[in-house]
């Protein structure tokens, strides 16, 4: 017998009859000799419809209210999902965040699990009842309905399945597992049947939209093992698992892309000790994550006027954001730009990130260069780039989103089986 943590995401409850579909998957996990708690998203559409609503209301409306409002979602599936199991001859139970204390923090949209109290899960399964958990969801230590942000349900279901020591917890979604690239763009994308934390921690957080980056972590953190797959079919999908030495036998796992980034530049910043560290401060007070950080002299800059440590010093400060939160850097950025005697602010929406992501990119030389030749070869600028250990993403214009990820994934073979 093996306790198992089953989550589906909206697609996969989509509709009265998935559910009933979900409901039965569930029931032959038990029926195997397993005890099962399943972890439910909103039904699909069903966020996004409320979200609507509250900005009906206000441009802004407050985030403790939102999160108020967005939980809903998930306590709907959650009912529904339990009931569908009673109506098929089992036994179920559901529960809220705040029913299971899910603590969090108080970072309403975007909090993040300080503990779960797993007692009762662990009693609800040892009577063979199903465990049916609202995901997405949690309470602060004020009793406020807090929401882990989008793709929450993944983290909801990895941090239970840790709490509660699950042999494995299954992500259901809509595709059948993790690809080396988005098969909507690239026809020759496959199925990838293992991958390591590491690089699906990457790929997600490089845009691959197949599991929330938290969930990754906390999986990774407490070696959870994560099988990927489709919920309309009993195919094997992807598991996450941790680092094996066959996987560093290929240099590049997987191509993503993200659209969802805008670039804001500070143009003609006080180059002084400090004024970097305010900026990045200010905006992590704002609860606003940035990604790639670039530093440069302004380009229409005389070399006596930006030479280091001169007291009319300027530089240009660059980053990255998401799109999402592009109204509340707007917000704070006049003020920061004030702050750091800056010349003017720009943005650009206009661009996109495409990455390659690999294990063996540690014991393989040569990998950037040869992703910067193919990128070169298709007439692609690059903008920015942005490395780690195992991952290099390069900043392009939008429009060459599409022809950048073909060329690569194309470029290193992902293609063809290794």
């Amino acid at each position: 017998m093996a306790l198992i943590v089953q989550k589906f995401g909206g697609t996969s409850v989509g509709t009265p009859d998935r559910i009933k579909n979900v409901a039965a998957r569930a029931l032959a996990t038990q029926a195997a000799g397993n005890d099962v708690v399943v972890i439910v998203s909103a039904m699909s559409g069903e966020t996004n419809r409320l979200l609507k609503l509250a900005s009906d209301m206000t441009s802004l409306p407050d985030s403790r209210e939102i999160d108020a409002l967005a939980a809903t979602g998930e306590q709907v599936t959650a009912a529904l999902m339990a009931i569908a199991i009673q109506a098929l001859g089992g036994k179920a139970r559901s529960f809220l965040g705040h029913q299971l204390k899910v603590l969090t923090d108080s970072a309403f949209t975007k909090a993040r699990i300080k503990a779960i109290d797993a007692t009762r899960v662990m009693e609800t399964i040892a009577s063979g009842t199903i465990a049916v958990v609202a995901g997405f969801q949690g309470v602060d230590e004020e009793g406020n309905i807090t929401t882990l942000g989008r793709g929450g349900s993944d983290t909801s279901a990895v941090a239970i399945a840790a709490a509660i020591g699950a042999a494995a917890c299954e992500i259901y979604t809509d595709v059948d597992g993790v690809y080396t690239t988005d098969p909507n763009i690239c026809k020759t994308a496959r199925k990838i049947e293992r991958i390591s934390y590491e690089e699906m921690l990457e790929l997600a957080s490089l845009g691959a939209k197949v599991l929330q980056i938290r969930s990754v972590e906390v999986a990774m953190k407490y070696g959870v093992p994560v099988h990927v797959r489709s919920s309309f079919s009993d195919a094997p999908g992807t598991w996450v698992v941790g680092e094996e030495s066959s996987l560093e036998s290929i240099s590049v796992t997987g191509v993503a892309y993200d659209k969802g980034e805008v670039r804001v530049m500070l143009v003609g910043v006080d180059d002084k000790p400090g004024v970097v560290a305010h900026i990045f401060s200010r905006l992590a007070d704002e609860n606003i994550s940035v990604d790639m950080i670039i530093q440069n002299a302004p380009s229409d800059a005389p070399m006596s006027r930006v030479s280091a440590g001169g007291p009319d010093s300027k530089t240009d400060v660059t980053f990255t954001a998401t799109k999402a939160d592009l109204p509340k850097v707007k917000q704070v950025i006049g003020e920061i730009a004030e702050q750091v005697s800056a010349l003017g602010i720009r943005y650009d929406e206009d661009i996109a990130k495409v990455s390659i992501v690999g294990l063996g990119m540690r014991s393989h030389a040569g990998v950037a260069a040869k992703m910067f030749k193919i990128l070169s070869d298709e007439g692609i600028n690059i903008q920015a780039i942005s490395t780690s250990e195992i991952k290099i993403s390069c900043l392009v214009a939008t429009k060459y989103t599409e022809l950048a990820v073909r060329a690569l994934h194309d470029g290193f073979g992902l293609g063809n089986k290794p």
